[in-house]
């Protein structure tokens, strides 16, 4: 105990007291309080998505999250330090979503900067230019912490354009998601519309007497539409099988696994020297990846199609032939159940063209996941039929019909995806044509006309119109 009264000079002993004690009071204030503040402020889940224009990092937090954003170069890097805040085990996972196939983000580190600052660091692929904004609960949301990672031409582009209405921003992900269901149903539309005028077109048309109509509605109907900007169009490959999965085994010990990913390098080489075209593999080396992984990977990509490569097996050596698959009508209506039932989908939340619907009620769900399976089973067997047709022209087709099936990888509700199989390794002759490079270069060659053939047959996809509208 310390004494501050010993008979001598009040005054001064006064002053010593003074001198110690306000000090202390100083001390346990500033450093003893602020671990209750920084408790305060949670990180609560994490996602990260991407677009064709940009990365999106969102954090949801209970409380408003303190930030500050700041840029680093030599290497390029995106910080942002955030105050009275915790590492918690959601923020922990931030890293491990970041993809490989990320065009911008190499790696995120999280660390302690100073007693109560965490430090987000973005270690970059290219120069970029960041933009972040902060979203009040809304629906099911609570608050949330949004960083966008733009390149430099993109995020000059989306200034130009912007609109500084600050509700806009807060209503951004509701705006995109009308805006999709918009698309879906002008698709679904205009599908129908097709089908009947193919039913009439041999009918003479009759002439139609239109009332005169409002000034501002004859100037909508006649003005030009405005030019789509030409995008790159993404086709994810899928390897079959890989590591400790090898798939079908030859009679001459020919993997399966080594294969596929002969075949699909080969088809992503032809792919990448498009211009309008780029590829993206499922995996790139010999290891194990999980099947629903191989969807997410696809759609992270923001991918136009899924083409996964097989080679098949059947107990009967004599089986031979090439087949195309798609997802069956069973495995649609288990895929839209699964959907609405599993939680878990929310880590997936580039579904639907990048928008999150996990808040969103189950109407609205399920008639965006009835009205995008729809569209996209229609453009898989388009694309199936394409592929099947040249797959015909190299060997002979197992089955001369597209087939279906309720395969797992074949199950993203919003991106077309076929499933071929480009011959039987428990068939010696067809094994020895599959370790031939020649007919791995033929297979590429089918199935890279076949997808050219589908895009000049289906130019306008539902997936393509939302990215230019973004």
């Amino acid at each position: 105990m310390i004494t501050c009264f010993s008979g001598g000079n009040i005054a001064s002993i006064k002053h010593v007291c003074l001198a110690f004690f306000i000090p202390a009071f100083l001390f346990f204030v500033t450093f003893l309080s602020q671990p209750v503040l920084a408790a305060d402020t949670t990180v609560k889940s994490v996602r990260v998505g991407l677009t064709p224009d940009y990365t999106r990092i969102t954090l949801e937090s209970n409380r408003p999250l303190q930030y500050e954003l700041s840029m680093l170069n030599d290497p390029h890097r995106v910080v942002i330090d955030l105050s009275n805040t915790q590492i918690s085990p959601a923020l922990a996972t931030l890293p491990q979503k970041v993809d490989a196939i990320d065009p911008f983000v190499q790696k995120v580190r999280i660390g302690q900067f100073k007693p109560h600052v965490i430090r987000l660091v973005f270690d970059l692929k290219t120069n970029v230019v960041p933009r972040a904004f902060v979203i009040e609960p809304k629906d099911n949301f609570e608050h949330r912490l949004v960083l966008d990672i733009y390149h430099p031409d993109k995020a000059a582009r989306m200034d130009l354009n912007a609109n500084t209405n600050v509700d806009i921003a807060a209503d951004l992900e509701t705006d995109i998601l009308d805006e999709l269901i918009a698309t879906l149903v002008l698709d679904h539309n205009r599908q129908e519309t097709n089908h009947a005028q193919h039913h009439h077109k041999h009918q003479p048309k009759q002439p139609i007497h239109q009332s005169k109509q409002p000034n501002s509605f004859q100037a909508a109907q006649n003005r030009k539409p405005k030019p789509m900007i030409p995008r790159i169009i993404t086709i994810a490959i899928d390897p079959g099988h890989g590591g400790k999965d090898p798939g079908a085994v030859g009679y001459k010990g020919t993997y399966e696994k080594d294969v596929t990913l002969a075949i699909a390098r080969k088809l992503k080489a032809r792919i990448d020297k498009e211009p309008d075209m780029r590829a993206i593999l499922t995996r790139e080396g010999d290891y194990y990846i999980s099947l629903p992984q191989r969807r997410i990977n696809a759609r992270r990509a923001n991918a136009d199609l899924f083409v996964s490569i097989h080679a098949d097996a059947n107990p009967r050596s004599h089986a031979h032939g090439s087949s195309v698959f798609t997802l069956s009508e069973h495995g649609a209506t288990s895929t839209t159940a699964s959907w609405l039932a599993n939680k878990e989908n929310s880590v997936d939340n580039d579904l639907m063209g990048g928008i999150d619907i996990t808040s969103k009620s189950k109407d609205i769900k399920e008639l965006l996941l009835d009205l995008s399976l729809n569209a996209t089973i229609n453009d898989s067997v388009k694309l199936a039929e394409h592929v099947l047709k040249q797959l015909g022209s190299i060997n002979h087709l197992h089955k001369r019909n597209v087939e279906q099936a309720g395969f797992a990888v074949l199950k993203s509700p919003d991106i077309p995806s076929i499933l071929v199989e480009t011959a039987f390794l428990s068939n010696p002759k067809e094994e020895e044509k599959l370790r031939s490079k020649d007919y791995q270069n033929k297979m590429a060659d089918a199935v890279f006309l076949g997808i050219k053939n589908y895009f000049a047959d289906s130019p306008a996809l539902a997936r393509a119109e939302m990215a230019q509208a973004k």
